[in-house]
């Protein structure tokens, strides 16, 4: 297991472009992995064709763990050491500013680059059940845990936070100065429109008995 490293602390992952974005802060980089749901991981094949895919995840310590099928070459390619690199973005917002140029986003990013580790045994499922915890809180103590031939068809993957970087950005609009004092520009509304993310109502599927009300511990989710 490779040492945890600040973000932004190897060459490959110092902000150069806006890098007063760029956060070092560890605590800042579990903080956006553990608010995310869905992580993308780069792969390429075997003729070198890059591929993105999008995953369930979980933060587990110093490692970001995410899980695929048995079947798919492409993560095949990952468990047998093909480098890679894993993002999580979160949006909060639409940037507006008196010029298109300007306009933005506000947005939670982070970046980890490594290589994936197979795992197994108790420790995969031990992964599993964290992954489960993190998209599903409270869920794996209700439900049925995977049986060995759902366990065979599936890959579960390690990722070391050991080379990671972290870009957040917050507040209005950085306008031209020219912007704010031309007489038609400076004119125009500019400011941030927030972006919510929160879980609706659940919907009970048509096999649930009708006794069987929704849990405490999913009417309780919130998103952060």
């Amino acid at each position: 297991m490779n040492a945890a490293a600040a973000p932004g602390s190897t060459d490959r992952t110092k902000g150069r472009r806006i890098p007063e974005n760029s956060v070092t802060d560890t605590a800042a980089l579990h903080e956006v992995l553990d608010a995310g749901l869905v992580a993308h991981v780069a792969v390429a094949d075997e003729s070198g064709q890059p591929y993105v895919l999008p995953v369930a995840y979980a933060r587990r310590g110093d490692q970001v763990l995410f899980h695929g099928s048995t079947g798919s070459r492409l993560f095949r390619g990952l468990a047998a050491g093909q480098p890679t690199c894993l993002t999580v973005t979160l949006l909060d917002g639409l940037v507006l500013a008196r010029s298109a140029f300007e306009s933005s986003m506000n947005y939670r990013a982070a970046m980890v680059l490594g290589v994936a580790t197979k795992l197994s045994g108790d420790d995969e499922l031990d992964a599993l059940a964290c992954i489960t915890e993190h998209l599903l809180p409270g869920r794996w103590a209700q439900c049925r845990h995977p049986s060995a031939k759902e366990r065979a068809a599936t890959l579960t993957l390690a990722l070391e936070l050991s080379e990671c970087s972290v870009k957040i950005r917050t507040g209005g609009p950085d306008d031209d100065p020219a912007d704010l004092v031309d007489p038609i520009y400076s004119k125009i509304w500019a400011g941030v429109v927030p972006i919510i993310d929160g879980f609706q109502s659940p919907v009970t599927d048509e096999h649930t008995p009708p006794e069987v009300k929704v849990p405490e511990y999913i009417t309780g989710w919130k998103r952060p």
